[in-house]
C-alpha cells in the first residue's frame, strides 16, 4: 500500500500546474502517489502533466469531460490507494517538508483524523503577501467551523482515508463550501489539528473558485453550519458570514483587497510588492487617500527585513 495518495483536481490550470506538481514531487517523504484528474480542461493543462508523468511514475493522470469539482474529488478518492490522503490544488505550492511533518504528526496522534498547517499567502506572480496562522487545537478549530469560518486550508490538509470514506467523501450540494462541510463532518468522527508553521504557499488570484463564487459560497457555508447544528443538537447556533477572501468586480472591493494585500506585504518586509499593490489601489480609486498612504509608506517608511525563504 502506498503511504499517501495526493488528490489534485485540474481544470484550466496551465498557468500554475507545473509548479504545483513539481512541488509535490520534490517532497522529502517520497512514498506517495500523485493522482491528477483533468476535469475537461480546454487549455494546455493536460499536456503539461502528461509530460511530467513520463518522467516520474508516481504521477498518474486521469482525463475526462467536465463534471465539476466535487465529483472530481470523489473520483480521485475512489482511485486512491494510500492510507493517508493529501489534498493539493493546481495553483498552490507545497513546501518540501509538508508530507513528512504531517504524516509523522498523524502517526503520533491516532485520535486526529485530519491535519492542516499555516500557509504563506502569495499572489498570482508568486510574491509573498503574509503568513496566515490557523488555530492548532481541535476545540478552537471546531468552534470556528461551526460559525462558518474556514479553520483549515483545504489544499494543505492530510486526512486519514478511512475517515474520509466513512463519511462518504465530498457532497456536491454544499459546493463551493464543500471543504467546510467536510471539516464539520470529519470533526464528528475524530479530532482536527493544524501544524504551526507554513507547509503550503496558498495563491490568491481572482480566477479561483472562491474568487468567482463569493456569494454562493457564503450561502452554502451557512447551510453547512445549519446542517451541523442539527446533527450535533445545537439549538442556538450562530453564523458569521466572515470576510470574502477575494475582491468583487466593483472598484471599492478592488481597492479594499489591494490595500489588504499591500499592507500584508509591507508588514512582511516586501517593499516592492507593497508598492505594486499601493499603485493598484490608487488606480482603483484615485481620489481615495488610502492607496496614496500605502504608496507613501512603501516609498519612505522603514520596514522589517523580509523573511528568508
Amino acid at each position: 500500500m502506498t503511504r499517501i495518495s495526493v488528490l489534485l483536481p485540474l481544470y484550466n490550470g496551465e498557468a500554475y500546474i507545473r509548479e504545483a506538481v513539481e512541488s509535490v514531487l520534490a517532497q522529502t517523504l517520497p512514498d506517495f502517489e500523485l493522482l491528477v484528474l483533468d476535469d475537461g480542461s480546454r487549455d494546455g493543462s493536460q499536456a503539461i502533466v502528461q509530460e511530467i508523468a513520463r518522467r516520474d511514475p508516481r504521477l498518474r493522470v486521469i482525463a475526462r469531460e467536465n463534471r465539476g469539482l466535487t465529483e472530481t474529488l470523489n473520483e480521485l478518492l475512489a482511485a486512491a490507494t494510500g492510507e493517508l490522503v493529501a489534498r493539493m490544488d493546481a495553483d498552490d505550492v507545497c513546501l518540501p517538508e509538508r508530507f513528512a511533518r504531517q504524516a509523522a504528526f498523524l502517526d503520533a496522534h491516532p485520535e486526529v483524523v485530519c491535519v492542516g498547517s499555516d500557509a504563506e499567502m502569495i499572489d498570482e506572480r508568486g510574491r509573498l503577501l503574509t503568513v496566515l496562522q490557523l488555530p492548532t487545537e481541535d476545540a478552537e478549530i471546531q468552534a470556528k467551523a461551526l460559525v462558518g469560518h474556514a479553520p483549515l486550508f483545504h489544499p494543505a490538509a492530510m486526512i486519514r482515508r478511512a475517515a474520509l470514506e466513512r463519511i462518504g467523501g465530498y457532497r456536491h450540494e454544499y459546493w463551493p463550501a464543500e471543504d467546510l462541510d467536510l471539516w464539520l463532518r470529519l470533526g464528528e468522527t475524530g479530532a482536527l489539528a493544524n501544524l504551526r508553521g507554513p507547509l503550503l504557499r496558498y495563491r490568491l488570484h481572482g480566477a479561483s473558485v472562491s474568487g468567482t463564487h463569493v456569494e454562493r459560497q457564503r450561502v452554502a457555508a451557512r447551510r453547512c453550519c445549519e446542517a451541523a447544528w442539527q446533527r450535533r443538537g445545537i439549538r442556538d447556533g450562530r453564523f458569521e458570514a466572515g470576510d470574502a477572501w477575494r475582491p468583487g468586480t466593483d472598484r471599492y472591493s478592488q481597492q479594499r483587497f489591494m490595500l489588504r494585500f499591500g499592507w500584508w506585504a509591507f508588514a512582511s518586509g516586501q517593499r516592492a510588492t507593497a508598492l505594486a499593490y499601493g499603485w493598484k489601489a490608487v488606480r482603483a480609486r484615485p481620489l481615495s487617500l488610502d492607496g496614496w498612504r500605502l504608496l507613501a509608506c512603501g516609498l519612505c517608511k522603514p520596514m522589517r527585513p523580509a523573511p528568508r525563504s
